[in-house]
């Protein structure tokens, strides 16, 4: 038996971590490039979240805000579901939620270590893993987008082993999952996006700083038919300070 993919045309996007910064900004992209959009944060951000909604819904798109941790399993595993219930399914993943703390490799604790790498690794595996399923079941492929760092290709600055750590662990998870998941016709991309609190402009481009906008310009491209060929891809939006 032939078995049939339906050809991709994305409607429904989820965007983890997306109640300020670049995840308010790519969910308001995404919702400017037609698609509705499911909003997730923490319980701290839902005022925000709750906001953002109402900002979506003005431009004539459907929005719900999902609270949850995206470092729990059965959190990430409700997001999905109540994706698929109350939009009927899921074509771009972004998992943007992430933390970082400034601390020396030798005053970092354990409990410290493992938070940062709760949120940026497990937090990032459980929404590729959930959402490859999904979109696996649905049968016809998706976007699944992680949020890097210039920090998982290149350490800058001292105190941060924790989230370089991470980083770099997330930039392998995209690779791998790429390769692996790709056979499914679901591509994944990911951007590797400024953080201006570990990486900041050498002194001659000191006024040279990104904009939000910036990446959420590229998911946009990413979440769109035409970049079925590429796949995991880690790409630099940085103003050119790092190049490979």
């Amino acid at each position: 038996m032939t078995s049939i993919i339906q050809p991709y045309a994305p409607k429904v996007a989820v965007v983890t971590g997306a109640a300020q910064g670049i995840g308010r900004a790519i969910a308001l992209r995404l919702a400017d490039d037609g698609l509705d959009v499911v909003l997730n944060d923490l319980p701290s951000h839902k005022a925000t979240l709750d906001d953002l909604v109402l900002q979506i819904k003005s431009q004539n798109r459907r929005s719900v805000a999902f609270i949850g941790d995206v470092s729990k399993e059965a959190d990430v595993q409700s997001l999905i579901n109540y994706a698929v219930e109350t939009m009927g399914g899921i074509d771009v993943m972004v998992a943007n939620a992430g933390t970082a703390i400034n601390s020396p490799l030798v005053a970092t604790s354990v409990e410290e270590w493992q938070r940062v790498q709760n949120v940026n690794v497990l937090g990032v595996f459980l929404c590729f893993r959930e959402a490859a399923k999904q979109m696996i079941r649905q049968g016809h492929g998706g976007r699944i987008i992680g949020a890097g760092s210039r920090a998982g290709k290149q350490i800058m600055h001292p105190n941060w082993s924790a989230y370089v750590a991470s980083k770099f662990a997330v930039r392998g998870l995209t690779q791998a999952a790429g390769n692996e998941v790709d056979r499914s016709r679901v591509a994944h991309g990911l951007p590797e996006i400024k953080d201006r609190a570990v990486d900041n402009p050498p002194p001659d481009r000191v006024n040279f700083v990104g904009e939000v906008n910036d990446v959420a310009g590229l998911v946009s491209y990413l979440a769109k038919p035409e970049s079925k060929f590429i796949t995991g891809q880690s790409i630099n939006i940085n103003g050119g300070e790092y190049m490979d």
